[in-house]
């Protein structure tokens, strides 16, 4: 129900998005690099647009506004097909994105919207090889399983967001509870939440009574390995299964660790490669920790919530990408652009 919400806040975020993107420098057209050949010539990469992307996604009506000033700002066009529960809304959205569109003298068909709420229209569209260049899924883990098997189009992966705060022993435990409350509390409902915190042997007793009980106030329900039950004792007891899942609830999982060698191997087993964080004030754990958890975003010190487009500086974001190819992390303007070879010579030839 909290992704389905349109209401005056975020309608004004919708606005506010646009905005900042229409703000944006313009990247098509940027020459990223030029090199001199030794036979004279001049070559370079120039970013161009990718073409048309198609957009396939789910609940969130506000995608379709961000999805839209991206695709366009960047020099695309773009193929929208929401989910059926968000259907009403998407219509309204993309009917005043075509009205500005006739307003400023542009094709209204740069924005198509798929209303055809039935999953087949899912697998006529990703057929569409040679008239959409790239397809990017925004949803659950069926909806993207299914478009990566059935794809005839290059697809961008937007996967699940099974995020981690480690809690160190080097820790400022005050910064460490405003951390991971806020990394699991101030909206659970999205990919960029923690859903399991790791916290450093050390430390636990010191810092998980005190963390746990304002989950609980919070409404959370704990989920804890059998050192945390030592520690916390009336705590449900975590399967391993559920170290896996992403449960875009007040549903956490805790795990006291060894050491920081322990919650890297944690992290590389049951994560997704999308946004892990440290909470520590040891230089070298915190740069050993950027260089060797293997996500789109590693934060030092900060909440794994600030993986975002808008809290980056890009604008609105078309998504968090998980891919290595590319772009990884949060897909702004540049990533919606792929880059050419240009050459300036003066009549050099193949000897």
């Amino acid at each position: 129900m909290d992704r389905l919400t349109l209401n005056e806040k975020r309608i004004y975020e919708m606005i506010k998005g646009l905005e900042e993107v229409v703000n944006l420098p313009d990247p098509v057209g940027e020459i990223t690099k030029m090199w001199l050949r030794p036979n004279g010539m001049l070559v370079g990469r120039m970013r161009v647009p990718i073409g048309v992307i198609g957009v396939i996604y789910e609940a969130r009506p506000n995608v379709t506004v961000d999805v839209t000033g991206l695709c366009l700002k960047a020099g695309n066009s773009v193929v929208l097909r929401g989910g059926s529960e968000s259907i009403n809304s998407n219509v309204a959205l993309v009917k005043i994105l075509k009205e500005a569109l006739k307003d400023e003298d542009m094709h209204d068909g740069v924005v198509t919207y798929i209303d055809i709420p039935q999953r087949e229209a899912v697998i006529e569209m990703i057929k569409l090889e040679g008239i959409i260049d790239l397809i990017i899924p925004r949803g659950g883990e069926g909806l993207i399983r299914t478009v990566t098997e059935n794809s005839r189009i290059p697809v961008l992966k937007h996967y699940k967001g099974v995020c981690h705060v480690f809690v160190d022993r080097d820790a400022d435990l005050k910064m460490a509870e405003e951390i991971c409350f806020n990394a699991k509390v101030q909206r659970p409902a999205t990919c960029n939440a923690m859903e399991t915190m790791l916290v450093d042997e050390t430390i636990a007793k010191k810092f998980l009574p005190k963390m746990l009980k304002k989950f609980e106030k919070a409404g959370v329900e704990i989920r804890g390995c059998s050192k945390t039950k030592e520690i916390y004792s009336h705590v449900k007891e975590v399967q391993e299964e559920d170290y896996y899942k992403e449960y875009l609830d007040l549903i956490l999982n805790v795990k006291v660790v060894k050491d920081m060698d322990e919650a890297i191997e944690h992290i590389t087993k049951y994560g997704s490669a999308h946004s892990d964080a440290i909470v520590t004030t040891n230089y070298e754990k915190a740069m050993r920790f950027l260089r060797e958890v293997d996500s789109s975003a590693v934060f030092v010190n900060a909440s794994t919530r600030l993986n975002d487009g808008y809290q980056f500086g890009l604008g609105a974001e078309i998504g968090i990408s998980t891919d290595k190819i590319h772009a990884r992390g949060p897909m702004g303007l540049e990533e919606l652009t792929c880059t050419k070879f240009i050459v300036f010579g003066n009549g050099q030839l193949r000897q």
